[in-house]
Protein backbone atom coordinates (compact mmCIF):
# COMPACT_ATOMS: atom_id res chain seq x y z
CA UNK A 1 0.00 0.00 0.00
CA UNK A 2 1.69 3.21 -1.60
CA UNK A 3 1.09 6.42 0.99
CA UNK A 4 0.78 9.90 0.24
CA UNK A 5 3.24 12.47 2.02
CA UNK A 6 1.39 12.72 5.54
CA UNK A 7 2.36 15.86 7.72
CA UNK A 8 4.75 15.46 10.82
CA UNK A 9 1.73 16.10 13.04
CA UNK A 10 -0.44 13.23 11.86
CA UNK A 11 2.47 10.34 12.25
CA UNK A 12 3.42 12.13 16.01
CA UNK A 13 0.55 10.89 17.59
CA UNK A 14 0.76 7.52 19.43
CA UNK A 15 -1.64 4.86 21.02
CA UNK A 16 -2.02 6.43 24.53
CA UNK A 17 -4.29 8.59 23.11
CA UNK A 18 -7.63 7.07 22.28
CA UNK A 19 -8.69 10.08 19.96
CA UNK A 20 -6.83 9.11 17.23
CA UNK A 21 -9.83 8.46 14.82
CA UNK A 22 -9.48 8.15 10.92
CA UNK A 23 -11.74 8.82 8.19
CA UNK A 24 -10.48 7.27 4.94
CA UNK A 25 -12.39 8.70 1.88
CA UNK A 26 -12.78 6.62 -1.11
CA UNK A 27 -13.96 6.49 -4.27
CA UNK A 28 -14.50 4.22 -7.42
CA UNK A 29 -10.73 3.83 -7.75
CA UNK A 30 -9.86 2.64 -4.54
CA UNK A 31 -8.65 -0.45 -3.74
CA UNK A 32 -10.13 -0.73 -0.24
CA UNK A 33 -9.66 -4.45 -0.19
CA UNK A 34 -5.95 -4.67 -0.16
CA UNK A 35 -5.60 -1.60 2.33
CA UNK A 36 -8.50 -3.81 4.69
CA UNK A 37 -6.21 -6.39 4.55
CA UNK A 38 -2.99 -4.61 5.33
CA UNK A 39 -4.56 -2.47 8.12
CA UNK A 40 -6.21 -5.60 10.00
CA UNK A 41 -2.20 -7.43 9.27
CA UNK A 42 1.08 -7.43 10.95
CA UNK A 43 2.76 -4.75 8.49
CA UNK A 44 0.43 -1.99 8.39
CA UNK A 45 0.96 1.18 6.79
CA UNK A 46 3.03 3.65 7.96
CA UNK A 47 -0.08 6.05 8.97
CA UNK A 48 -1.53 3.19 10.77
CA UNK A 49 1.82 2.32 12.75
CA UNK A 50 0.03 3.53 16.06
CA UNK A 51 -2.10 0.34 15.77
CA UNK A 52 0.44 -2.55 15.48
CA UNK A 53 0.27 -4.94 18.03
CA UNK A 54 -3.59 -4.02 18.79
CA UNK A 55 -6.56 -6.06 18.13
CA UNK A 56 -8.51 -4.86 14.74
CA UNK A 57 -11.91 -6.21 14.17
CA UNK A 58 -13.68 -5.61 10.32
CA UNK A 59 -17.47 -4.02 10.78
CA UNK A 60 -18.29 -4.53 6.76
CA UNK A 61 -21.21 -6.08 4.49
CA UNK A 62 -18.30 -8.41 3.86
CA UNK A 63 -18.11 -9.63 7.62
CA UNK A 64 -21.82 -10.04 7.02
CA UNK A 65 -21.69 -11.77 4.48
CA UNK A 66 -19.44 -14.86 5.70
CA UNK A 67 -21.41 -15.47 8.87
CA UNK A 68 -24.47 -15.60 6.81
CA UNK A 69 -22.87 -18.41 4.51
CA UNK A 70 -21.87 -19.94 7.94
CA UNK A 71 -25.24 -19.91 9.38
CA UNK A 72 -26.64 -21.32 5.81
CA UNK A 73 -23.95 -24.21 6.28
CA UNK A 74 -24.23 -24.82 9.71
CA UNK A 75 -27.25 -23.74 10.93
CA UNK A 76 -25.49 -21.43 13.69
CA UNK A 77 -23.84 -17.72 12.53
CA UNK A 78 -22.71 -17.32 16.31
CA UNK A 79 -24.68 -14.18 16.21
CA UNK A 80 -28.37 -15.61 16.78
CA UNK A 81 -28.35 -17.61 19.83
CA UNK A 82 -30.74 -15.44 22.06
CA UNK A 83 -32.90 -15.25 18.98
CA UNK A 84 -35.08 -17.81 17.58
CA UNK A 85 -34.62 -15.60 14.05
CA UNK A 86 -32.26 -16.48 11.48
CA UNK A 87 -29.25 -13.86 10.53
CA UNK A 88 -30.49 -13.89 6.74
CA UNK A 89 -33.86 -13.09 7.22
CA UNK A 90 -33.57 -10.22 9.55
CA UNK A 91 -33.28 -6.50 8.42
CA UNK A 92 -30.08 -4.46 7.21
CA UNK A 93 -29.92 -2.46 10.66
CA UNK A 94 -30.60 -6.04 12.54
CA UNK A 95 -28.04 -7.55 10.89
CA UNK A 96 -25.21 -4.71 11.75
CA UNK A 97 -26.58 -4.19 15.35
CA UNK A 98 -25.88 -7.62 16.04
CA UNK A 99 -22.41 -7.77 14.47
CA UNK A 100 -21.21 -4.65 16.20
CA UNK A 101 -22.46 -6.14 19.76
CA UNK A 102 -20.29 -9.82 18.18
CA UNK A 103 -17.34 -7.82 17.29
CA UNK A 104 -17.35 -6.23 20.71
CA UNK A 105 -17.85 -8.89 22.72
CA UNK A 106 -14.37 -9.98 21.36
CA UNK A 107 -12.63 -6.60 23.35
CA UNK A 108 -11.05 -5.04 19.78
CA UNK A 109 -8.45 -2.46 20.45
CA UNK A 110 -9.21 -0.87 16.85
CA UNK A 111 -12.55 -1.07 14.92
CA UNK A 112 -12.56 -0.79 11.12
CA UNK A 113 -16.10 0.90 9.49
CA UNK A 114 -16.65 0.26 6.16
CA UNK A 115 -19.41 2.29 4.52
CA UNK A 116 -21.69 1.17 8.24
CA UNK A 117 -24.44 3.83 7.10
CA UNK A 118 -25.19 2.03 4.16
CA UNK A 119 -28.86 0.49 3.72
CA UNK A 120 -29.51 2.04 7.34
CA UNK A 121 -32.78 3.95 7.94
CA UNK A 122 -32.27 7.72 9.65
CA UNK A 123 -33.06 6.53 13.46
CA UNK A 124 -30.80 3.72 13.47
CA UNK A 125 -27.89 5.88 11.64
CA UNK A 126 -28.60 7.97 14.80
CA UNK A 127 -28.12 5.34 17.28
CA UNK A 128 -25.93 3.67 16.00
CA UNK A 129 -23.73 7.26 16.26
CA UNK A 130 -24.29 7.62 19.84
CA UNK A 131 -23.19 4.22 20.73
CA UNK A 132 -20.03 4.72 18.32
CA UNK A 133 -19.31 8.25 19.88
CA UNK A 134 -19.09 6.17 23.13
CA UNK A 135 -16.89 3.19 22.11
CA UNK A 136 -14.52 5.92 20.66
CA UNK A 137 -13.41 6.87 24.51
CA UNK A 138 -11.77 3.45 24.35
CA UNK A 139 -11.23 2.16 20.93
CA UNK A 140 -9.40 3.36 17.85
CA UNK A 141 -11.54 4.00 15.09
CA UNK A 142 -10.72 3.68 11.24
CA UNK A 143 -14.05 4.84 9.49
CA UNK A 144 -13.94 3.55 5.21
CA UNK A 145 -16.34 6.11 3.71
CA UNK A 146 -17.55 7.03 0.31
CA UNK A 147 -20.51 9.59 1.23
CA UNK A 148 -19.25 12.62 2.61
CA UNK A 149 -22.21 12.96 5.06
CA UNK A 150 -21.94 9.92 6.62
CA UNK A 151 -18.39 11.45 8.61
CA UNK A 152 -18.75 10.80 12.08
CA UNK A 153 -18.55 13.54 14.16
CA UNK A 154 -15.54 12.95 16.50
CA UNK A 155 -13.51 11.82 13.62
CA UNK A 156 -9.99 14.13 13.77
CA UNK A 157 -7.64 12.49 11.06
CA UNK A 158 -8.47 12.23 7.39
CA UNK A 159 -7.37 10.57 4.12
CA UNK A 160 -8.17 9.87 0.88
CA UNK A 161 -7.54 6.37 -0.68
CA UNK A 162 -7.21 6.74 -4.78
CA UNK A 163 -6.17 3.34 -6.38
CA UNK A 164 -3.85 2.59 -3.37
CA UNK A 165 -2.26 5.33 -2.60
CA UNK A 166 -2.95 6.90 0.99
CA UNK A 167 -3.68 10.82 0.43
CA UNK A 168 -3.70 12.63 4.28
CA UNK A 169 -5.92 15.85 3.99
CA UNK A 170 -6.13 18.24 6.42
CA UNK A 171 -9.84 18.75 5.70
CA UNK A 172 -12.94 16.41 4.88
CA UNK A 173 -14.00 19.21 2.32
CA UNK A 174 -11.01 18.32 0.51
CA UNK A 175 -12.11 14.44 0.37
CA UNK A 176 -12.94 14.52 -3.21
CA UNK A 177 -11.60 16.86 -5.94
CA UNK A 178 -14.75 18.73 -7.17
CA UNK A 179 -15.34 17.06 -11.31
CA UNK A 180 -17.82 18.93 -13.16
CA UNK A 181 -20.79 17.27 -13.62
CA UNK A 182 -21.74 14.80 -15.91
CA UNK A 183 -24.64 15.03 -18.33
CA UNK A 184 -26.62 12.35 -20.47
CA UNK A 185 -26.52 13.86 -24.07
CA UNK A 186 -29.94 13.10 -26.42
CA UNK A 187 -32.95 11.43 -25.19
CA UNK A 188 -32.66 7.76 -23.93
CA UNK A 189 -32.77 4.88 -26.37
CA UNK A 190 -36.40 3.67 -27.56
CA UNK A 191 -36.74 0.18 -27.20
CA UNK A 192 -36.77 -2.95 -29.66
CA UNK A 193 -40.60 -3.50 -29.48
CA UNK A 194 -42.94 -1.42 -26.78
CA UNK A 195 -44.56 -3.30 -24.38
CA UNK A 196 -48.53 -3.07 -24.86
CA UNK A 197 -50.75 -2.27 -21.84
CA UNK A 198 -53.80 -0.26 -21.87
CA UNK A 199 -54.79 0.02 -18.63
CA UNK A 200 -53.99 3.61 -16.20
CA UNK A 201 -53.16 1.47 -13.38
CA UNK A 202 -49.97 -0.90 -13.20
CA UNK A 203 -50.23 -2.24 -9.12
CA UNK A 204 -52.54 -2.03 -6.65
CA UNK A 205 -52.74 -3.31 -2.97
CA UNK A 206 -55.69 -3.22 -0.73
CA UNK A 207 -56.30 -3.45 2.55
CA UNK A 208 -53.20 -5.74 2.11
CA UNK A 209 -52.21 -7.05 5.54
CA UNK A 210 -48.90 -9.16 6.09
CA UNK A 211 -47.01 -10.97 8.95
CA UNK A 212 -44.62 -13.69 9.66
CA UNK A 213 -44.68 -16.22 12.53
CA UNK A 214 -47.06 -13.52 14.31
CA UNK A 215 -45.36 -10.97 14.07
CA UNK A 216 -47.09 -8.46 12.19
CA UNK A 217 -45.31 -6.36 9.23
CA UNK A 218 -47.91 -4.68 7.48
CA UNK A 219 -51.39 -2.98 8.06
CA UNK A 220 -53.98 -2.73 5.76
CA UNK A 221 -51.69 -1.14 3.00
CA UNK A 222 -53.73 0.67 -0.17
CA UNK A 223 -51.21 1.58 -2.85
CA UNK A 224 -52.56 2.06 -6.10
CA UNK A 225 -49.48 2.90 -9.23
CA UNK A 226 -50.26 4.63 -12.34
CA UNK A 227 -48.62 4.04 -15.83
CA UNK A 228 -45.65 6.21 -16.08
CA UNK A 229 -44.92 7.20 -12.44
CA UNK A 230 -41.82 7.77 -10.67
CA UNK A 231 -42.22 7.19 -7.03
CA UNK A 232 -39.92 6.85 -4.18
CA UNK A 233 -40.48 3.98 -1.52
CA UNK A 234 -38.64 4.57 1.94
CA UNK A 235 -39.14 3.51 6.02
CA UNK A 236 -37.13 2.51 8.20
CA UNK A 237 -35.23 -0.94 8.62
CA UNK A 238 -37.67 -4.04 9.29
CA UNK A 239 -40.47 -1.72 8.24
CA UNK A 240 -41.85 -3.82 5.10
CA UNK A 241 -40.20 -1.94 1.71
CA UNK A 242 -38.85 -5.47 1.15
CA UNK A 243 -41.59 -7.53 1.63
CA UNK A 244 -43.63 -5.11 -0.29
CA UNK A 245 -41.62 -5.48 -3.48
CA UNK A 246 -41.29 -9.27 -3.50
CA UNK A 247 -45.03 -9.50 -3.41
CA UNK A 248 -45.30 -6.69 -6.68
CA UNK A 249 -42.78 -9.17 -8.21
CA UNK A 250 -45.00 -11.87 -7.51
CA UNK A 251 -42.11 -14.09 -5.43
CA UNK A 252 -43.97 -13.33 -2.06
CA UNK A 253 -46.61 -15.55 -1.64
CA UNK A 254 -48.03 -13.52 1.13
CA UNK A 255 -49.47 -11.89 -2.05
CA UNK A 256 -52.38 -15.11 -2.15
CA UNK A 257 -55.50 -14.79 -1.21
CA UNK A 258 -55.54 -10.23 -0.71
CA UNK A 259 -56.38 -7.75 -2.88
CA UNK A 260 -53.74 -7.14 -5.01
CA UNK A 261 -53.40 -6.91 -8.34
CA UNK A 262 -50.41 -6.75 -10.93
CA UNK A 263 -50.51 -5.31 -14.59
CA UNK A 264 -54.05 -5.63 -14.45
CA UNK A 265 -54.83 -9.29 -12.90
CA UNK A 266 -55.44 -10.60 -9.37
CA UNK A 267 -52.43 -12.58 -7.55
CA UNK A 268 -54.00 -16.23 -7.90
CA UNK A 269 -55.73 -15.81 -11.07
CA UNK A 270 -53.50 -18.32 -12.66
CA UNK A 271 -50.87 -16.21 -13.72
CA UNK A 272 -47.23 -17.17 -13.23
CA UNK A 273 -44.31 -15.87 -12.11
CA UNK A 274 -42.84 -15.30 -15.29
CA UNK A 275 -46.29 -13.49 -16.73
CA UNK A 276 -45.17 -10.82 -13.79
CA UNK A 277 -41.28 -11.05 -14.24
CA UNK A 278 -41.59 -9.87 -17.94
CA UNK A 279 -43.42 -6.48 -16.99
CA UNK A 280 -40.49 -5.74 -14.92
CA UNK A 281 -37.13 -4.38 -15.15
CA UNK A 282 -35.28 -4.84 -11.60
CA UNK A 283 -31.97 -3.85 -10.14
CA UNK A 284 -30.96 -4.40 -6.51
CA UNK A 285 -26.69 -4.07 -5.70
CA UNK A 286 -26.89 -7.81 -4.54
CA UNK A 287 -27.30 -8.87 -8.23
CA UNK A 288 -23.98 -8.00 -9.24
CA UNK A 289 -22.65 -11.44 -7.88
CA UNK A 290 -24.68 -13.31 -9.94
CA UNK A 291 -22.67 -12.28 -12.82
CA UNK A 292 -19.35 -13.95 -11.67
CA UNK A 293 -18.67 -15.09 -15.36
CA UNK A 294 -16.47 -13.33 -18.00
CA UNK A 295 -19.09 -10.96 -19.76
CA UNK A 296 -18.09 -8.42 -21.79
CA UNK A 297 -19.87 -4.70 -20.92
CA UNK A 298 -21.48 -4.95 -24.57
CA UNK A 299 -23.07 -8.63 -23.91
CA UNK A 300 -24.43 -7.67 -20.07
CA UNK A 301 -26.12 -4.82 -21.72
CA UNK A 302 -28.21 -7.25 -24.35
CA UNK A 303 -29.02 -9.82 -21.48
CA UNK A 304 -31.16 -7.46 -20.45
CA UNK A 305 -33.31 -7.74 -23.79
CA UNK A 306 -33.21 -11.33 -23.08
CA UNK A 307 -33.63 -11.72 -19.46
CA UNK A 308 -30.73 -14.39 -18.92
CA UNK A 309 -27.41 -14.20 -17.12
CA UNK A 310 -24.77 -13.40 -19.52
CA UNK A 311 -25.29 -14.13 -23.58
CA UNK A 312 -24.84 -16.96 -24.37
CA UNK A 313 -26.96 -16.71 -28.20
CA UNK A 314 -25.42 -14.75 -30.92
CA UNK A 315 -26.87 -10.87 -30.69
CA UNK A 316 -28.70 -9.59 -33.74
CA UNK A 317 -28.18 -6.41 -35.12
CA UNK A 318 -30.93 -4.86 -33.63
CA UNK A 319 -29.49 -6.09 -30.48
CA UNK A 320 -26.03 -4.95 -31.12
CA UNK A 321 -27.97 -1.67 -32.03
CA UNK A 322 -29.32 -0.76 -29.06
CA UNK A 323 -26.71 -1.79 -26.99
CA UNK A 324 -24.37 0.63 -28.89
CA UNK A 325 -27.03 3.30 -28.19
CA UNK A 326 -27.14 2.60 -24.04
CA UNK A 327 -23.57 2.80 -23.66
CA UNK A 328 -23.10 5.72 -26.03
CA UNK A 329 -25.71 7.30 -23.92
CA UNK A 330 -23.91 6.45 -20.94
CA UNK A 331 -20.17 7.37 -22.33
CA UNK A 332 -19.47 4.03 -21.48
CA UNK A 333 -18.88 2.54 -25.57
CA UNK A 334 -15.44 2.66 -25.24
CA UNK A 335 -15.70 0.14 -22.70
CA UNK A 336 -17.86 -2.16 -25.09
CA UNK A 337 -15.34 -4.97 -24.75
CA UNK A 338 -14.08 -5.33 -20.96
CA UNK A 339 -15.17 -7.44 -19.05
CA UNK A 340 -18.08 -6.45 -16.42
CA UNK A 341 -16.30 -7.78 -13.46
CA UNK A 342 -13.32 -5.20 -14.04
CA UNK A 343 -15.45 -1.78 -14.14
CA UNK A 344 -15.64 0.27 -10.82
CA UNK A 345 -18.54 0.23 -8.85
CA UNK A 346 -20.18 3.58 -10.32
CA UNK A 347 -19.90 2.12 -13.74
CA UNK A 348 -21.58 -1.18 -12.56
CA UNK A 349 -24.51 -0.13 -11.43
CA UNK A 350 -24.84 2.64 -14.55
CA UNK A 351 -24.74 -0.60 -16.48
CA UNK A 352 -26.96 -2.58 -14.80
CA UNK A 353 -29.70 0.51 -14.35
CA UNK A 354 -29.55 0.77 -18.06
CA UNK A 355 -29.50 -3.21 -18.63
CA UNK A 356 -33.00 -3.11 -16.34
CA UNK A 357 -34.82 -0.35 -18.77
CA UNK A 358 -33.09 -1.44 -21.80
CA UNK A 359 -36.70 -3.16 -23.25
CA UNK A 360 -38.58 0.03 -21.50
CA UNK A 361 -40.71 -2.27 -18.83
CA UNK A 362 -43.82 -1.46 -17.90
CA UNK A 363 -42.19 -0.98 -14.49
CA UNK A 364 -38.81 -0.32 -13.07
CA UNK A 365 -37.71 -1.39 -9.77
CA UNK A 366 -34.47 -0.03 -8.57
CA UNK A 367 -33.30 -1.02 -5.29
CA UNK A 368 -30.84 0.84 -3.22
CA UNK A 369 -29.24 1.44 -6.35
CA UNK A 370 -26.83 4.04 -4.83
CA UNK A 371 -25.57 1.68 -1.73
CA UNK A 372 -21.92 1.94 -1.32
CA UNK A 373 -21.27 5.02 -4.05
CA UNK A 374 -19.30 8.08 -4.02
CA UNK A 375 -20.86 11.08 -3.92
CA UNK A 376 -20.10 11.86 -7.54
CA UNK A 377 -21.69 8.14 -8.44
CA UNK A 378 -24.52 8.64 -7.01
CA UNK A 379 -25.46 11.88 -7.82
CA UNK A 380 -24.51 10.57 -11.94
CA UNK A 381 -26.57 7.88 -11.37
CA UNK A 382 -29.81 9.83 -9.93
CA UNK A 383 -29.44 12.05 -12.79
CA UNK A 384 -29.57 9.06 -15.23
CA UNK A 385 -32.85 7.62 -13.12
CA UNK A 386 -34.58 11.56 -13.50
CA UNK A 387 -34.26 11.20 -17.04
CA UNK A 388 -35.50 7.54 -17.69
CA UNK A 389 -38.24 8.88 -15.29
CA UNK A 390 -38.76 11.75 -17.24
CA UNK A 391 -38.06 10.55 -21.32
CA UNK A 392 -40.34 7.09 -21.22
CA UNK A 393 -43.55 5.56 -20.05
CA UNK A 394 -41.90 3.38 -17.97
CA UNK A 395 -43.50 3.48 -13.99
CA UNK A 396 -40.06 3.91 -11.82
CA UNK A 397 -39.91 2.81 -8.07
CA UNK A 398 -36.97 4.12 -6.51
CA UNK A 399 -36.10 2.27 -2.84
CA UNK A 400 -33.42 4.09 -0.55
CA UNK A 401 -32.67 4.88 2.90
CA UNK A 402 -31.28 8.13 2.06
CA UNK A 403 -32.50 10.83 0.81
CA UNK A 404 -30.46 11.24 -2.43
CA UNK A 405 -29.51 15.25 -3.36
CA UNK A 406 -31.75 16.13 -7.01
CA UNK A 407 -33.76 13.01 -7.10
CA UNK A 408 -37.09 13.85 -8.44
CA UNK A 409 -40.02 11.72 -8.07
CA UNK A 410 -43.32 12.80 -7.85
CA UNK A 411 -44.84 10.30 -5.18
CA UNK A 412 -43.27 9.07 -2.15
CA UNK A 413 -44.76 5.88 -0.34
CA UNK A 414 -43.88 6.24 3.15
CA UNK A 415 -43.78 2.84 5.85
CA UNK A 416 -44.19 3.49 9.13
CA UNK A 417 -43.45 1.07 11.61
CA UNK A 418 -46.50 0.50 14.41
CA UNK A 419 -47.20 -2.34 16.63
CA UNK A 420 -49.28 -3.81 14.52
CA UNK A 421 -47.82 -3.63 11.44
CA UNK A 422 -46.42 -1.05 8.89
CA UNK A 423 -48.78 2.05 7.74
CA UNK A 424 -48.30 3.01 4.69
CA UNK A 425 -48.20 7.17 4.00
CA UNK A 426 -48.24 9.05 0.30
CA UNK A 427 -46.89 12.43 0.16
CA UNK A 428 -46.85 14.20 -3.00
CA UNK A 429 -43.92 16.81 -3.89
Amino acid sequence: MKEGKPTNSLLSKKTDSCQNHWAIFIDNTSDKTSFVEELLSTHKPIIFEYLSGLKGALFSKLSLIKLIDEESRHGDSGLTSNTSQSLQSMSSGEQKRLLLKHLLESNPDFLVLDNLFDNLDKEFQIELKERLNTIAKDVHIVQIISRKDDLLPFINNYARLKNDKIIALQNPDHSFPSKKDQRFIGNIPEPLKHISYEDDTLIELKKVNVSYDGRPILKEISWKIGKGEFWELSGNNGSGKTTILSMITGENPKGYGQELYLFGTKKGSGESVWDIKKNIGYFTPSMTDKFTGYHSVEHMMISGILDSVGLYVQPTEAQLRLAKEWLQHIDMWHLKDALFHDLTMGQKRLVMTTRAMIKHPLLLILDEPTAGLDDESAILLVLLVNKIAQESNSTVIFVSHRTEAGLQPQYRFILKENKDGSLGEIVTD
